[in-house]
């Protein structure tokens, strides 16, 4: 059984992954739970969502056309403390394939290269978007919310994605 649920499914603009839970978040029962963790901030910040949701919202996610899933589903903890087995890269590449986002977001660089190298034969290049698609999911790469990675943090791609996001959601309502 997973640690969190994903929650997706099929019209969703943008679906976020990230490693696995947090112990914070697998204690509560909800993503990005850590008290220094900038996820929810991120996406209202940037644009993604309208106003700033608590972790325990996750739910609503769908509701601004945001999915979220996590690389790992079954081990909590900090990268460093996942077994070497933890990461499943082709559930989640069945998972696009299945739901088909219109983006497909890691917040991380971790998850993003263990995805990329495992499922598509690819490695990552930086943050932002990557050359590589599913099908016609787009596959960007954020710099990671956690407070533990705070000396790389940049709202930057988080503001860019959140552009591309509403410009996608906009050309799906007026039908092109």
């Amino acid at each position: 059984m997973s640690i969190l649920p994903d929650i997706l499914e099929p019209g969703l603009t943008t679906v976020f992954c990230g490693s696995a839970a947090s112990s914070a978040s697998a204690r509560l029962g909800a993503y990005y739970a850590g008290p220094g963790n900038r996820f929810w901030s991120a996406l209202f910040e940037a644009g993604l969502t309208p106003s700033l949701l608590a972790p325990s919202q996750f739910r609503l996610l769908p509701d601004f056309s945001i999915g979220i899933t996590d690389l790992a589903k079954h081990e909590s903890g900090m990268d460093i403390a996942l077994s070497s087995n933890a990461y499943d890269a082709g559930a989640l590449l069945t998972k696009i394939k299945t739901y088909k986002p219109r983006h497909l977001a890691f917040t991380g660089k971790r998850p993003a290269g263990i995805f990329l190298l495992e499922a598509l034969g690819a490695t990552l290049k930086d943050y932002g978007e990557q050359p590589e698609t599913i099908g016609a999911t787009r596959i960007f790469v954020m710099p990671s919310p956690s407070g533990a990675a705070r000396r790389w943090w940049s709202l930057e791609p988080w503001t860019r994605l959140g552009a591309i996001h509403q410009a996608a959601i906009r050309e799906q309502v007026s039908g092109k």
